[in-house]
């Protein structure tokens, strides 16, 4: 993974929740580490990584995540995948 693609995992795991995550950050960051994309009918990301599958709504007119629940659930996803930060 690339340095950008570890600045958007760390944004994700950050303390308070950080509200400045470009949507195209977090695809990018999916991609990177391996997932599967598939834009569904119905204005969702289904994402598939290391046996996990979630889907995730698309922020209207894909800039930023407006939706603290929604960082929440992306890091909740990825913590279940396996790719949760090490902590120190």
């Amino acid at each position: 993974m690339s340095n950008k693609h570890l600045t958007t995992v760390s944004k994700i795991f950050a303390h308070p929740i950080d509200m400045n995550i470009a949507w195209r950050d977090v695809i990018h960051m999916f991609e990177a580490l391996g997932g599967e994309l598939d834009h569904t009918r119905h204005g969702q990301l289904k994402v598939k990584l290391n046996g996990r599958e979630k889907s995730f709504g698309i922020p209207h007119h894909e800039h930023t995540i407006k939706s603290r629940d929604e960082i929440v659930a992306i890091r909740h996803f990825l913590e279940a995948a396996g790719f949760a930060p090490a902590t120190s």
